[in-house]
């Protein structure tokens, strides 16, 4: 376990995860998670954050694994694309263009967007618009393309996701929010120029570097999908349960069915006999009747 930390704690030195900002613009609360300063920058301790990413890895394992959603965010320049394919590996609906105000809060409305969104992009393909003007097609097409823009990444997002995962947190200060009012789980890359307690789980690193984004990213989706595996290997072994219990109990079934069938039998055996032997006393009898003096 040490010797992966120390491999890990190196990728995150050469991928400069430990360079903060400068000293002036700090958060004091990021206190802990500074190891020293140097040149004016504060430089982040490295094994706060080996801890952290473990930690969040673990919780986001678990969410993974119980099959909830966790949202990705991340719209600044350097995070886009890297947020967007990480996302898109492990099946997680994201927002790497705009943060659309009251796209938690007002999750019912966003949705109406998504569908309308979809029943265009139905039409156009389907032939629906063919009766239309070209002009009209291109109108909706650009409509399309700007929706597709800002609500492509949470298209499938049927409802409000069970977390948020997000890359700068002060810059993404209006989904925060919006997480907090809802009471969803935050996780965040935290910089020293923002305030650790805003989230649920805090990663102390640089949040502008590309490559630094690259790594603590890769490392978090990693995680997601090993929950997402062990989810569909106990869903397998449950389906195998299930046949197997299904089998047991149709071999049971047709136990009990050939066994009272057996029973049946040898009833109707005893019930024939018994019949006979009544039919002769009834024959006796009726022969007493007819011998019997008339008053």
């Amino acid at each position: 376990m040490e010797n992966n930390n120390t491999s890990l704690q190196q990728q995150l030195l050469e991928a400069g995860v430990h360079f903060g900002h400068l000293k002036k613009k700090w958060n004091p609360k990021m206190l802990p998670y500074i190891f020293a300063e140097k040149k004016g920058i504060h430089i982040i301790d490295l094994n706060k954050t080996v801890e952290c990413m473990q930690e969040t890895a673990a919780a986001m394992k678990q969410i993974a694994r119980s099959g909830k959603k966790i949202l990705f965010v991340g719209t600044k320049k350097q995070a886009k694309d890297i947020v967007t394919e990480s996302a898109q590996k492990v099946g997680m609906p994201f927002v790497t263009e705009r943060w659309l105000g009251g796209m938690l809060t007002n999750f019912n409305t966003v949705r109406k967007s998504v569908k309308k969104m979809q029943s265009i992009e139905k039409m156009l393909t389907d032939g629906s618009f063919d009766s239309i003007t070209k002009k009209e097609r291109l109108t909706l097409s650009r409509d399309k393309d700007k929706m597709e823009k800002v609500l492509g990444g949470i298209a499938q997002l049927g409802r409000v996701p069970a977390a948020l995962f997000i890359v700068d947190i002060g810059h993404e200060h209006i989904a925060l929010a919006e997480a907090k009012r809802l009471g969803i789980a935050t996780f965040g890359v935290v910089d020293t120029n923002c305030d650790p307690g805003k989230v649920d789980f805090a990663i102390p690193a640089n949040d502008d570097a590309t490559k630094s984004i690259a790594i603590v990213v890769n490392y978090i989706t990693a995680a997601i999908a090993e929950g997402l595996a062990e989810r569909q290997a106990a869903k397998d072994e449950e389906v195998e349960d299930n046949f197997a219990d299904e089998k047991e109990k149709q071999a049971a079934k047709m136990q009990a069915e050939a066994e009272s069938e057996a029973g049946r039998g040898g009833r109707n055996r005893g019930a024939g006999s018994g019949g006979g032997g009544q039919r002769r006393r009834t024959t006796t009898g009726g022969g007493n009747r007819g011998g019997a003096p008339r008053r």
